[in-house]
């Protein structure tokens, strides 16, 4: 199905950051260096990625910093390990957007809304969303893609999941590294 996605290093990549990236902390939040960790994979997803995108972008809703639980400091921080360790294997990201408005706020930042995408476009030079992809594991995340034009990928297992996002999803993958795959065999060595 991914073969019928045309890319090159002019197209952008968003993506989820919980679920996504690293592994949710179950009715908790990632709120130090210490407790994000990495799903499998997706270093090496990254490092790959970065190769084929001319931006790797992260959007995250963090409502913690809303509730009270966590500072936008201690996500910082976070972040900046995050980012820290895919340089160290090769891979980027070039810029973190983070909404810290609580779930019912109706905010303009938190997905599904746009904000943080249009804020990228502004940011970042050249970014065409037509010519991007929203990577995430929620209706959330495909909603927030599909409204901003994008092509939409789910990282799930999660049958259910699937099946709810059916209609806002363009493609669905088990995880990140298995996107990147299906990317490496359709947009090859051979571009």
């Amino acid at each position: 199905m991914i073969r019928t996605l045309e890319i090159d290093s002019s197209w952008s990549l968003f993506l989820d950051r919980d679920g996504v990236i690293n592994r949710r902390i179950p009715d908790d939040y990632v709120k130090n260096p210490e407790d994000f960790e990495f799903l499998p994979g997706v270093e090496e997803a990254i490092a790959f990625l970065a190769e084929k995108f001319r931006y790797i972008v992260v959007v995250t809703n963090q409502q913690g910093i809303g509730r009270g639980l966590m500072t936008t400091s201690q996500l910082e921080a976070v972040h900046r390990k995050m980012m820290d360790d895919l340089q160290e294997v090769g891979g980027r990201i070039d810029k973190v957007y983070f909404s810290p408005d609580l779930k019912n706020s109706k905010s303009f930042t938190r997905k599904p809304a746009v904000g943080m995408g249009l804020r990228a476009r502004k940011e970042l030079t050249g970014l065409r969303f037509r010519d991007s992809i929203m990577v995430g594991d929620t209706g959330s995340d495909m909603l927030f893609g599909k409204r901003l034009g994008m092509t939409t990928v789910l990282i799930t297992q999660d049958i259910y999941e699937i099946r709810k996002c059916s209609e806002l999803a363009d493609f669905s993958f088990p995880d990140l590294i298995s996107f990147a795959r299906a990317l490496f065999m359709r947009n090859g060595s051979g571009e």
